[in-house]
């Protein structure tokens, strides 16, 4: 898989290197007689900025197998929700939560879980728990989405930040067209990712796995639909 660098770091990478060659400029003009000073900044430096280029890596993706009633998983990180709860936002039912937690070195732009419409999307502003906290999917900063999956289902994928990440960017709108291999979102550091799944959808993963944006199948809805 080809990795490039998502657009929502740029401008955040031109800036920090622009600081950071600033701050090593300056330290070797003022320490320039003391090798081991500039030498060690410039080694903190570059260890530093790479880190911040991994977290926004954002590889090409595509999911190779049948796409029909297919779920996808929309981050990449770890199950570490798995249950039958009511949704009151905008099912307002009883639904299969699935959630996965990013860490700060996981990939942390967002798939479409399904193939579809989007017919709902809102912000809500909010607090920044840790985003492995249950209350965080109510309390914490998040964005909602709804979309209608092909056989005529509903799929809620909600995009919640952490005690870090700081910024939600949400791509979709009503109306748009879903698709698995597009990027829904972004998320700027540690965070999570909730999916309410109609009862009845098959659950193909468990508490603890880990999952892949765009490719690791986590759940395969039920084909009697009516649209």
């Amino acid at each position: 898989m080809k990795v490039k660098i998502h657009h929502e770091g740029n401008m955040i990478l031109i800036v920090l290197f622009a600081a950071l060659l600033a701050v090593n400029l300056l330290i070797y003009w003022l320490c320039h007689d003391c090798k081991a000073v500039y030498v060690t900044t410039i080694i903190i430096s570059t260890i530093f900025y790479l880190l911040v280029v991994n977290f926004f890596r954002s590889p090409r993706r595509h999911f190779k197998g049948d796409p029909e009633n297919v779920v996808v998983s929309s981050a990449d990180g770890t199950v570490v929700a798995l249950e039958e709860v009511y949704e009151p936002e905008y099912l307002k039912c009883r639904c299969i939560q699935l959630s996965v937690f990013m860490s700060i070195f996981n990939v942390h732009a967002n798939w479409y879980p399904v193939n579809g419409e989007v017919v709902f999307a809102t912000h809500h502003s909010g607090r920044f728990l840790g985003a492995y906290l249950p209350k965080s999917s109510t309390e914490n900063e998040r964005s909602t989405v709804v979309i209608k999956a092909e056989n005529g289902q509903q799929v809620l994928m909600r995009q919640i930040a952490g005690a870090l990440a700081r910024r939600i960017v949400t791509y979709a709108e009503p109306g748009d067209e879903a698709s698995i291999a597009d990027h829904m979102g972004f998320i700027k550091c540690g965070s999570r990712i909730d999916l309410y799944l109609p009862l009845g959808t098959e659950i193909l993963v468990k508490i603890g796995d880990k999952t892949e944006g765009g490719v690791t199948t986590v759940a395969r809805l039920a084909s009697t639909v009516n649209k």
